[in-house]
């Protein structure tokens, strides 16, 4: 791990030092992710009401810009615009270099085909199955860390050779049991769990970008 990446869970502790159980949990985790990027890998996460609004947001920081600037390489600017000089040139200016992120609980026709016609907790676990390759992590987010979707999305992931990491609540739980890695925040209360799930992403995603876009 970088002296920055270090520095910004160092930051998150300051920050919020219930956490500082959670600190090793949260390292693994970035370098699970870390290594899936430097591979080439993707990330895929998926969770249920709140958490999946989580997922999503997780998506928003590492697809885009979230606070370093993240320029393009000379080298692709200058295929986009010798592709098309016009419309390479608004390319060049305004695309950014992303992480690749797939939040799996989007999808509404997918997800809804597939619960009609097949079997309704296994929409993620589809999608794994459809996605996922060895060098991909899925994040499973689960304040209880026994939602059934999740758990079997996280089956068929450690089935296609990928890692699993868990993002729950306090107590243990089947995902904890079946994760690589668990980060389990210090709280019970479903709200008060989702409250300490998100300076926990950030600060992940905080982390890869200071890595991948210095």
């Amino acid at each position: 791990m970088t002296e920055k990446a270090k520095a910004q869970l160092d930051l998150l502790i300051e920050r919020y030092p219930q956490l500082a159980v959670c600190k090793n949990d949260i390292a693994k985790a970035y370098e699970l992710i870390e290594a899936c990027y430097a591979h080439g890998g993707k990330l895929l996460i998926a969770g249920n009401g709140g958490s999946a609004a989580d997922a999503e947001h997780i998506v928003g920081e590492l697809m885009k810009g979230f606070k370093n600037p993240r320029k393009l390489p000379k080298e692709y600017v200058d295929r986009l615009i010798a592709v098309n000089p016009e419309l390479g040139k608004t390319l060049a200016e305004n695309l950014q270099g992303a992480l690749p992120a797939i939040a799996i609980d989007g999808h509404p026709a997918l997800s809804t085909a597939y619960q009609n016609d097949c079997e309704p907790l296994l929409c993620f676990a589809q999608q794994v199955n459809g996605y996922g390759n060895d060098n991909d992590v899925f994040l499973g987010i689960s304040t209880s860390g026994n939602s059934k979707n999740v758990l079997y999305a996280a089956v068929t992931a450690k089935a296609r050779g990928m890692k699993v990491i868990g993002l729950t609540g306090q107590k243990e739980s089947k995902l904890s049991e079946m994760a690589d890695v668990c980060i389990r925040v210090p709280e019970t209360e479903t709200y008060m769990v989702q409250e300490l799930h998100l300076p926990v992403y950030h600060c992940l995603c905080l982390m890869l970008e200071n890595i991948f876009f210095k």
